[in-house]
């Protein structure tokens, strides 16, 4: 069946946050929609499409795709590129289109990692995919430990004097690489925009890394992925592992797998139902807002599997954000379950 005519919704920048992306003159939406799960060959276009146009409608300006998500990989390009065609054409300057390289994509030595070949080539067939001439955003997705950063980086710089990205960012970085690529980018005339970073009240490695200090410092934004840690910091997992869950679909697409889903974890959820329970939200809502109670993250990104999750996750922006005793709860309460 196919979906009548999209018309964007009047209303849709009314109620959403935009945040300063560092020094740059982006602003992003406080939460973005990513795309590494539940977009590719295995899953429902017409329940993807749906999400995409409430994604929009809602204000997400901002979507996230890199080479290899689907499954298979290239597939998630293939589905926002289709919709991109059918419903969003007319509003392509209003979006934030975003996509990676350096993780695994094809057979042989410049399939992944970091390049100059991999980079371009790669975004030549995202590109494709997508049926775009440019993307807003390129990063490279992983640090690689054996090309020189000089390389990748000058890459970067030279797509985008190439036309084919408008800004570039970094990804999984950690501070004293990303502070050298930020230098190096400076230096080629491409500041670095922003730095996308997995951070949640269960994973904190950015804060004894001292990234946020570091992008700010060189002017770069930062988003953060999983910040329901993979649909941990929700309720679903505290009385076990649902079917239909990430945790019980294994590796499929990347997923956590239930090994994931450890006692230590499921303690501190526990532990902060209470927080919620007393704010009157859901975990993953205090999860949202607690990610986003630091100003120097600029969006969270979200994924979703139906359009219900999604606009679950967009209510976590209602209601005030956390006060400092809600903060100081949450620290006592993860720090005491170990």
């Amino acid at each position: 069946m196919t979906l009548p005519t999209y018309l964007a919704a009047d209303h849709r920048y009314e109620h959403m946050p935009y945040r300063r992306c560092g020094r740059s003159g982006i602003r992003l939406p406080a939460i973005s929609l990513g795309l590494w799960q539940n977009f590719g060959d295995l899953d429902s276009h017409e329940v993807g499409r749906a999400m995409l146009r409430l994604a929009f409608d809602s204000g997400i300006t901002h979507f996230d795709l890199a080479n290899n998500y689907g499954p298979p990989p290239g597939a998630a390009e293939e589905t926002f590129g289709r919709v991109l065609a059918t419903d969003f054409k007319a509003y392509r300057d209003e979006m934030i289109i975003s996509t990676k390289a350096g993780y695994h994509m094809w057979p042989g030595p410049y399939g992944e990692w970091g390049s100059r070949k991999q980079l371009i080539a790669s975004l030549d067939q995202s590109l494709r995919r997508l049926g775009l001439d440019y993307v807003d955003i390129f990063y490279h997705h992983r640090p690689d430990p054996d090309t020189p950063l000089e390389e990748t980086m000058t890459a970067l710089a030279d797509i985008v004097k190439a036309g084919k990205a408008l800004y570039v960012g970094i990804s999984n970085y950690r501070s004293a690489r990303a502070r050298e690529a930020m230098d190096m980018l400076a230096e080629l005339g491409v500041p670095c925009l922003i730095h996308q970073a997995r951070y949640s009240m269960l994973d904190r490695w950015t804060e004894g890394d001292h990234l946020l200090d570091t992008l700010e410092t060189g002017g770069a934004g930062c988003i953060v992925f999983s910040p329901l840690a993979q649909g941990l910091l929700t309720d679903k997992y505290l009385a076990g592992i649902p079917a239909q869950s990430r945790a019980a679909r294994g590796s499929r697409g990347g997923s956590m797998g239930a090994n994931g889903v450890t006692e230590v974890a499921l303690a501190k959820v526990r532990r902060l139902k209470p927080i919620a329970d007393r704010l009157g939200v859901p975990i993953a809502h205090l999860a949202l807002k607690w990610v986003l109670r630091d100003p120097r993250v600029t969006s969270a990104l979200v994924g979703a599997k139906t359009p219900e999750q999604l606009a679950d996750s967009l209510a976590a922006l209602a209601g005030p954000a956390l006060a400092a005793a809600d903060i100081a709860d949450i620290e006592t309460a993860l720090s005491e379950a170990g």
